[in-house]
């Protein structure tokens, strides 16, 4: 069971307890971050993407990964981030590079999500399956695409588009002339679907198209996203 810690508002002093969820480790094992008992929550006033995410050590294989950094909303209108832990950083686990090249693919579990309210928790969820791919270091990515989101880790990019029209033709181009520049992988996530033409692109490219579904979970749509979700 997740540590329960207290987390007082410091706008309106109500004391809330909190537990921080859990997310599966590539090994397998759920992994939760460390809440810093004595620590202050400080309420949330802008976002920034790189504070949105905290370093996570799991204890059953030692790898360490970015997850969601624990947030709790109070009943008087302000969203406190929970102090944490921090985690240093281990030997890098296998990725789907390096597990190609020893011939096996990482032990996957089930994946586990956010569910999709606002745009900011498609990106978080995007985030999560590339980490659960086994994808390291997510982060917003440097060059922004011409609709929708950027992240980009070791070896891949990928689109989020949140938009509630298909992508285009144009949108999956682009992510595809990206990858090439930077000599990486590529993958799109789109909460509204692909126009007939973009995803025939798509397939000729050998560009993965996923349709993310309301409980936060990437669907493949194209061949290359099945084989990509397999491993292969």
């Amino acid at each position: 069971m997740a540590e329960s810690v207290p987390v007082r508002c410091p706008a309106c002093l109500r004391e809330h307890r909190y537990a921080a969820p859990a997310y599966p480790c590539v090994c397998g094992a759920p992994v939760a971050p460390r809440l810093d008992r004595h620590g202050v929550a400080a309420p949330v006033a802008h976002r920034v993407w790189q504070d949105d995410w905290v370093t996570v050590r799991c204890e059953a294989c030692g790898r360490c990964g970015e997850w969601p950094r624990p947030e709790v909303g109070c009943s008087c209108g302000v969203l406190l981030r929970v102090p944490v832990v921090d985690a240093t950083e281990p030997p890098a686990p296998l990725t789907p590079e390096t597990a190609t090249e020893r011939g096996t693919a990482p032990a996957r579990p089930p994946f586990h999500s956010v569910t999709i309210r606002t745009a900011l928790d498609a990106v978080t969820a995007t985030a999560l399956y590339l980490r659960w791919l086994g994808y390291r270091g997510v982060r917003r990515a440097d060059q922004r695409p011409p609709s929708g989101i950027g992240l980009a880790a070791r070896g891949v990019v990928a689109q989020v588009d949140p938009a509630d029209r298909p992508a285009t033709l144009r949108d999956v181009e682009c992510l595809w002339l990206t990858a090439m520049t930077e000599s990486a992988d590529c993958l799109y996530v789109s909460l509204a679907g692909y126009a007939d033409d973009a995803r025939a692109r798509a397939d000729a490219l050998g560009v993965p198209l996923f349709v993310l579904d309301l409980t936060g979970t990437p669907r493949p749509v194209n061949a290359p996203a099945d084989a990509l979700e397999r491993g292969h």
